[in-house]
C-alpha cells in the first residue's frame, strides 16, 4: 500500500473536505464585504452540490475495489453502492437549506452538512471497530451542532443538548462495548472477531461486550429503548438537519449494524423463535424489535407535531428493519438495505413538504397543513405517495419493502425449523402497520378535507421544491411497481461482498 492507493480510496472523501472548507470560505469572504450581511445561500448552495456530484462520479465511474490496512477501508460493490445513497441524501438535504431564507453562518451550516456525509460514508466504507467509532463520532459532532444552528430558537438548543448528552453516554457504552470484545477476540477487525466469537455465547466478558455496543447502536437507529432524544431532535432542528439525521444517518446506522452483526459475530446470533429463546443477540435484537414497534406506532398516535409523528413513525420502522436482521442470512441483508434505503427517501421527501409548510405558516402542527391541497395541490398529492408508502400500501415502494421483509425473515425461520419462530414479531409488525396507517392518515385528512384557517398564508412552494418532491414520488412509485431497479443492485453487491 502506498498514499496514492490510500488517497485514491479516499477521493470522493478528500473531494467532500475541500467543498465543506470552500464553503465556510465563501461564508467568510461574503461577511467581510457584506459588513455582516445574511448571506444568500444560492452560490454556496451550488458549491456543495457540485462538490457531491462530484464525489458521487469519482465512485461510479472509477470502479477501484480493494482492501486496506486490515479492512480499516473497503471498497466493493455494496460499500460503493450505498456511499452513493449516503451522497444522493445529503444531495437532498442541501437542496432543502438552499430554501432557507438568506441568514449568517450559511456557509457553516452547509459545510457541516458535508462534515457529518464525510463521517457517514467512512461508517460505510470500513470493517474496523475503530475507524468504525471515528466515523461515527465525525458525523456525530457535526449533528449536535446543526440541531442547534438556529440559536434564536430555544427548541432548536434543547433538541441539541438532549441530543449531545445522549449520544455522548451512547458512545461511551459503544466503546466500552468494543473494548471487551477486543479483549476477548484480539482484534477490532470484523472478520477476525467473528473468527473467535464463533461457538462463544455464553462468555460473560463477551456477553457484556454485546449488550453494550447493541445499545450504542440501538442509539444511532433510535431503536426503544434508546430512542428518548429522536422526538426533540426531529422538532427542534432545523428541518434540513432532521431530514439527514432521519434518512442518511438511519440509513448508514442500519447499513453498519447488520454488517457488524452479520460479520462481527456471526456464530453467537442464538434464536428468539417463540418458545425456543437461545443466547445470542437475536434475542436482544427481538426484544428491541417488538419494543420500537409497539412504542413508536402507539406514541405516534397522541401526536399533534408532524415532525414528531414522522420521529414516532421512524421508531416503530427501525422495529420493522430489525426484524429482518434477526434472520441473518444475505437474502434478509438485502432486504434490509431495500427498506432502509426506501424508508430513507420518503422521510427526506416528508421532511421537504414540513419544510415547505413551516416557513409559510410557522409551525408543523396538524392544523398547519390544512386545505393545503386547494394551495399546492402537487405537493399534497406528494405527500399522499410519502405517507402511504410508510403506512406500505400498494403499489409503492413501502409495501413492496414490508413484504420483502417479513417473507425473507419468516423464510429465514422456516429454513431453521423453529416453529412458530418468529411468526409473533412479523403478526406484531403487521398490527403495528394498521395502526400506523391511521396517523399517517389525520395528517392526509388535514391536507385534502380540512379547511384553512383564516389569515394563514397560502402556501407557495418553490419550483425547485415541486420539482425534488415530484422525482421522490416518483421514485416511491417506480420502485414499488419494479423494486429490482434498486434490488438487483442490492442483491448483486450484497453477494459479491458475501
Amino acid at each position: 500500500m502506498n498514499y496514492l492507493e490510500f488517497t485514491t480510496f479516499l477521493l470522493p472523501e478528500i473531494v467532500l473536505l475541500l467543498t465543506a472548507l470552500t464553503a465556510i470560505g465563501l461564508s467568510l469572504a461574503h461577511r467581510k464585504g457584506a459588513d455582516n450581511q445574511p448571506e444568500p445561500p444560492g452560490l454556496i448552495a451550488s458549491v456543495s452540490a457540485s462538490g457531491i456530484l462530484i464525489a458521487g462520479a469519482i465512485l461510479l465511474f472509477f470502479p477501484q475495489e480493494g482492501n486496506l490496512l486490515g479492512s480499516m477501508l473497503v471498497l466493493d460493490p455494496l460499500t460503493r453502492l450505498f456511499k452513493l445513497v449516503v451522497l444522493v441524501m445529503t444531495l437532498l438535504a442541501v437542496i432543502l437549506l438552499k430554501e432557507t431564507p438568506p441568514s449568517r453562518n450559511l456557509g457553516e451550516n452547509f459545510a457541516l452538512l458535508l462534515f457529518a456525509t464525510i463521517g457517514l460514508m467512512l461508517v460505510v466504507g470500513t470493517e474496523e471497530l475503530l475507524v468504525l467509532f471515528l466515523g461515527l463520532e465525525l458525523a456525530g459532532l457535526s449533528f449536535y451542532i446543526l440541531v442547534g444552528f438556529s440559536k434564536s430558537d430555544i427548541r432548536s438548543a434543547e433538541a441539541a443538548l438532549k441530543y449531545f448528552l445522549f449520544g455522548s453516554i451512547s458512545a461511551a457504552f459503544l466503546l466500552f462495548g468494543m473494548s471487551l470484545i477486543y479483549g476477548f477476540a484480539e482484534s477490532t477487525a470484523l472478520n477476525e472477531i467473528g473468527t473467535a466469537l464463533r461457538g462463544n455465547p455464553s462468555e460473560p466478558i463477551l456477553v457484556v461486550g454485546l449488550a453494550m455496543t447493541l445499545a450504542g447502536f440501538g442509539f444511532k437507529v433510535s431503536a426503544v429503548p434508546f430512542h428518548l432524544w429522536a422526538p426533540d431532535v426531529y422538532q427542534g432542528a432545523p428541518t434540513p438537519a432532521a431530514a439527514l439525521i432521519s434518512s442518511g444517518s438511519k440509513v448508514a446506522g442500519f447499513f453498519i449494524l447488520a454488517k457488524v452483526l452479520l460479520l462481527g459475530f456471526a456464530g453467537v446470533e442464538g434464536s428468539a423463535g417463540w418458545g425456543a429463546f437461545e443466547a445470542g443477540w437475536v434475542p436482544l435484537i427481538g426484544l428491541m424489535a417488538a419494543l420500537s414497534m409497539v412504542l413508536g406506532n402507539l406514541a405516534a398516535l397522541a401526536q399533534s407535531s408532524v415532525r414528531r409523528l414522522l420521529a414516532y413513525s421512524g421508531i416503530g420502522h427501525a422495529g420493522f428493519i430489525l426484524i429482518a436482521i434477526m434472520a441473518a442470512t444475505p437474502e434478509a441483508l438485502s432486504a434490509v438495505l431495500f427498506y432502509a434505503v426506501i424508508y430513507g427517501l420518503t422521510t427526506l421527501g416528508a421532511f421537504g413538504i414540513v419544510a415547505v409548510v413551516i416557513r409559510t405558516r410557522g409551525g408543523d402542527n396538524l392544523t398547519d397543513f390544512a386545505g393545503m391541497s386547494r394551495e399546492a395541490p402537487l405537493l399534497s398529492l406528494c405527500m399522499l405517495v410519502f405517507l402511504i408508502s410508510l403506512a406500505g400500501l400498494p403499489p409503492l415502494a413501502g409495501f413492496f419493502g414490508k413484504f420483502y421483509l417479513f417473507t425473507t425473515a419468516m423464510g429465514a425461520d422456516a429454513t431453521a425449523g423453529s416453529q412458530p419462530g418468529m411468526l409473533w414479531l412479523v403478526a406484531l409488525a403487521l398490527l403495528m402497520s394498521a395502526v400506523s396507517l391511521y396517523y399517517y392518515l389525520l395528517v392526509l385528512k388535514q391536507i385534502y378535507v380540512g379547511r384553512t384557517p383564516e389569515g394563514a398564508t397560502a402556501i407557495l412552494p418553490s419550483r425547485t421544491i415541486n420539482l425534488t418532491c415530484a422525482t421522490l414520488a416518483a421514485a416511491a412509485l417506480a420502485l414499488g411497481c419494479y423494486p429490482d431497479l434498486l434490488l438487483k443492485p442490492i442483491r448483486f453487491a450484497v453477494g459479491e461482498a458475501w
